[in-house]
């Protein structure tokens, strides 16, 4: 998980992916089939494990607190030095040539599920009015989502927790609703 963390799915090599996982090629693919099996169960490892804070976040009991408490974790988590800068996700293949299109689609498909998943939970609230009744929850949702992404390219380029904790802090305050 950690090298197609730090190096992307085509960047991480076979060599590289068979030497921390303590195997050989043959192995490798006798275990997971292909490249392509392993990063994507590698995406779930990654989902259900470091990157599982998201869901945690999604059940505070305000819309403004789920807002906050993910972008101010994720400031936290894209820039712990304990593991690759950035998001797997978010970065895993944004770039790849058309044999990793796949790849690129099932990304896609996590992030967009992402969205969504703020979406509801946005019209929720909205709903119960925590936000205003004419509030665009899929515009936010996307409006947070686009934070987050920004602040894993901005983390992957070096920008430290107190530099993205000021973007949390410009975007609260542009919050709309109580």
């Amino acid at each position: 998980m950690h090298v197609f963390w730090a190096h992307g799915y085509e960047g991480a090599s076979l060599a590289a992916l068979t030497d921390a996982m303590g195997i050989n090629k043959p192995s490798m693919y006798s275990a997971f089939g292909s490249k392509e099996e392993l990063f994507l169960k590698a995406v779930q490892k990654y989902l259900s494990g470091p990157a599982s804070f998201v869901a945690d976040c999604m059940k505070e009991p305000t819309a403004r607190q789920v807002a906050m408490k993910l972008l101010t974790e994720a400031a936290e988590f894209l820039t712990c030095h304990e593991h690759p800068q950035g998001c797997m996700v978010i970065q895993g293949a944004l770039s790849c040539g058309e044999g990793a299109a796949h790849i690129q689609k099932a990304l896609m498909e996590k992030r967009s599920g992402y969205e969504t998943a703020l979406a509801t939970r946005f019209e929720k609230f909205r709903i119960a009015g925590g936000l205003p009744a004419d509030a665009d929850v899929a515009a936010l949702a996307r409006y947070v989502a686009t934070l987050h992404q920004g602040m894993s390219v901005q983390a992957t380029s070096g920008a430290s927790r107190e530099e993205l904790m000021a973007v949390v802090r410009i975007a609260m305050s542009q919050w709309p609703g109580p």
